[in-house]
């Protein structure tokens, strides 16, 4: 049986996190968010200031640090191969290391985009910025304006690699993780 991969993506702050962790609390096989624990690998003594908004200038190797991150993100997808259950869930998925590189800029190589063709997922979910739960921590440096360019440059590059993002609508964690428990309910028919 070949599982549904399903990524939850969307600018930071948007509670993909927290639906991730209440879809695998309720049953659903997930993979987590990687760059969090490389931003904080990549920070450390660095002070930050108000400044510093993208993970990528306070590294040594930016090539080496999106290479990292795109090779995780593609570890996870290929280790969703031995994985027998109905749906994977992924907290981010390959394409947004293009859209964040966008965002910011950055060059990349043909490489990435010629991954993300390969390695595609079955649904994109992708969650709103909301200026009400959005706050600013150590792994999550951007303001709420840039968090809103994120999510445009993220539903454009997944747009631009043919997926149809499925908006997920404001609402508590119990509510949200419904509409998404519908939605797979409803493309799984």
């Amino acid at each position: 049986m070949k599982s549904k991969r399903v990524v939850v993506t969307g600018g930071p702050g948007t509670g993909k996190t927290v639906l991730i962790s209440s879809l695998e609390e309720n049953g659903y096989y997930c993979f987590h968010e990687v760059i969090r624990t490389m931003t904080l690998d990549a920070l450390g003594d660095v002070a930050l200031d108000d400044q510093l908004v993208n993970p990528i200038d306070f590294v040594k190797d930016a090539k080496s640090f999106n290479d990292e991150l795109i090779n995780a993100r593609l570890q996870h997808f290929i280790n969703g191969q031995n994985i027998d259950k109905d749906h994977l869930f992924y907290d981010r998925g390959l394409p947004d290391v293009i859209a964040y590189m966008d965002y910011f800029g950055q060059p990349k190589e043909q490489r990435y985009t010629e991954l993300c063709v390969e390695h595609r997922y079955d649904e994109v979910l992708i969650l709103p910025p909301w200026k009400e739960i959005y706050v600013q921590d150590n792994e999550r440096m951007e303001n709420f304006e840039q968090a809103c360019g994120i999510h445009d440059a993220l539903e454009k590059t997944y747009i631009d690699l043919g997926y149809s993002p499925i908006e997920v609508p404001f609402g508590t964690i119990e509510n949200r993780m419904q509409f998404v428990v519908d939605f797979i309910n409803k493309t799984g028919e």
